[in-house]
């Protein structure tokens, strides 16, 4: 049984690919390819195609992490049935994306560190948008996504 996790920030070029990098990697270094699937994508429709910010892929790279296939994409109402779990960065993308959910979708949607606060890894309900942070911005970003991506893991796998 494979398990697809859509990762969704504003305009998937930061926040959101970081997370799909991210949690690819630890999915390909656990050997969980064929058990879960991951995707990412915007609320907004400002950078489809684009590959992610510079300095999100620049991080990863410098962790090992490859984010050069990643191209930005908006969610579609279709991806509330494709997918199992719709984990937004914010509260502002959660409630867009709860907004154009269609009734009756197989997704569960909530905020993506909610994983990680069930189980006291963290204490942070969101990952803020790095571009008000700089380069430290940046930098954070790419922590709490790191706790969160091996919190996540731990329930897909715990759940089943």
């Amino acid at each position: 049984m494979t398990t697809r996790v859509l990762f969704v920030c504003m305009g998937n070029i930061c926040r959101s690919p970081t997370a799909h990098g991210v949690m690819q990697h630890k999915v390909n270094e656990r050997g969980l390819n064929d058990q879960i699937e991951i995707d990412s994508a915007g609320t907004h429709a400002y950078h489809i195609g684009e590959p992610s910010d510079p300095r999100s892929r620049s991080k990863a790279s410098s962790a090992g992490i490859d984010m050069e296939y990643i191209r930005a994409r908006k969610i579609s109402i279709h991806d509330h049935d494709e997918f199992d779990y719709i984990l937004a960065m914010d509260e502002d993308n959660l409630e867009l994306i709860n907004y154009y959910a269609p009734e009756g979708g197989r997704a569960w949607v909530g905020l993506f560190l909610e994983f990680a606060n069930r189980i006291g890894k963290m204490e942070e309900r969101i990952v803020p948008d790095p571009y008000y942070g700089g380069d430290a911005g940046f930098e954070r970003v790419f922590k709490l996504v790191d706790k969160g991506c091996d919190a996540l893991i731990d329930h897909i796998l715990d759940s089943r």
